[in-house]
């Protein structure tokens, strides 16, 4: 985990932004798990807990800006926002086990997204995401048991 939080702070400082103990902490609760989103209330309340002058802005402000610089991912699910650590500037998918959260990075062919804006007249495509959801071979497996 510790390679993970120093990664993170090198991207960090090369922005040119403060490495600070709460911009540590956060990383470091979502750097335990890489492989798996957790909800932003979560973290939040866990670190409240630690730093209760905290603001609930700060925290969601912090984890946007750790998303521009490609250290975390941030996506909607059910109402509520969610953060994966992710050191990885390439653009990537993934398939995400919605037994046990795992999440795995998976390759697909590109996408044109010329195809895509002849069908939206007038409109610019500047990203996308991609899910599968499903059962890992791990869950599957012990199903089987």
């Amino acid at each position: 985990m510790q390679e993970l939080v120093d990664q993170a702070r090198a991207v960090v400082k090369q922005n040119h932004l403060r490495w600070t103990k709460q911009r540590q902490k956060m990383i470091e609760s979502v750097a335990r798990y890489p492989d798996r989103y957790f909800n932003i209330a979560e973290v939040d309340q866990y670190l409240r807990k630690q730093y209760p002058g905290l603001s609930h802005d700060t925290i969601y402000r912090n984890f946007k800006e750790f998303e521009k610089l490609g250290i975390v991912e941030l996506r909607q699910q059910n109402d509520q926002m969610q953060v994966k650590y992710s050191c990885d500037s390439t653009h990537h998918h993934h398939f995400i086990c919605d037994v046990c959260g795992r999440v795995q990075e998976i390759q697909m062919p590109p996408i044109d997204k010329e195809f895509f804006e002849k069908q939206l007249p007038g409109a610019k495509i500047t990203g996308h995401r991609f899910e599968l959801h499903g059962v890992c071979a791990e869950c599957q497996a012990k199903s089987l048991q």
